[in-house]
């Protein structure tokens, strides 16, 4: 006869709230200055959790302080979904890559990957909940390796073609709600200490429009017209601008 405590909602709801993945001790505290459409709403600030997840608070302390050469200053948030925003870190290429090699930065995820696989183990249930800080380490939605023959030393063998591009561990989120979406993909680094109010402003800000039931746009992405993934990316990207207008350290 099976343990009748087996399935209990009760323990699925301790896990859930476990003390040691909910309630972790924040060590550093950080701010973000938002404006919307350059008017300016608010300050966020961000407790980060330093002794539980030190690669990926370091990765954000530096990039607020400016610490890795480049900052999110003068960054936009770039897409709003129901339950959480989403800024679209610094880019990999041009200044902003040149910069960051100046100062021997290394921004790639791997190096967050460790922590985000530990914190998957040792924390059940629901990482991002409400005012959870994280940063995207991974795609979840990336496809899987393309096969394709190619010519090599006179022969033809089978190689490995990488369909879409890795995040490149400066992308963050901040949950409006509940986001177990969010779990196979980023780690979180920290919670909203004060300013929540200004993230609900994030979230009400009109978007535009996913078209994903339409049937031409589902026939394009079935045959991989490139029409289909650029209509993709513009989903759920604000129509305002909504930009960090100065971060630091407190």
């Amino acid at each position: 006869m099976p343990d009748a405590k087996e399935n209990d909602p009760q323990d699925e709801n301790n896990a859930r709230t476990r003390p040691a993945c909910t309630n972790k001790t924040t060590t550093t505290r950080a701010f973000l200055d938002i404006s919307i459409d350059g008017e300016p709403v608010g300050r966020i600030v961000v407790g980060l959790y330093g002794e539980d997840v030190p690669a990926g608070a370091a990765r954000f302390s530096n990039l607020v302080s400016g610490a890795a050469g480049i900052s999110y200053r003068r960054k936009e948030f770039i897409k709003i979904m129901p339950n959480y925003v989403q800024h679209g870190g610094v880019r990999s290429y041009g200044v902003d890559a040149d910069l960051a090699q100046r100062t021997g930065s290394n921004l790639a995820a791997e190096s967050l990957v460790d922590e985000w696989e530990r914190e998957n183990e040792t924390c059940p249930g629901i990482k991002n909940l409400p005012g959870t800080v994280s940063i995207i380490v991974r795609d979840p939605s990336k496809p899987p390796p393309k096969l394709k023959l190619v010519a090599r030393q006179g022969k033809l063998v089978i190689d490995q073609e990488e369909i879409g591009t890795d995040p490149n561990g400066t992308e963050f989120v901040i949950a409006t709600k509940d986001s177990p979406e969010l779990d196979a993909s980023s780690l979180v680094v920290g919670r909203v200490l004060e300013g929540m109010e200004v993230v609900e402003m994030i979230g009400q800000v009109k978007t535009v429009q996913e078209n994903t039931t339409s049937p031409y746009f589902r026939a394009a992405k079935l045959i991989g017209d490139k029409r289909a993934v650029v209509a993709e990316r513009g989903f759920n990207r604000p129509y305002s601008k909504v930009v960090v207008t100065n971060c630091g350290l407190q």
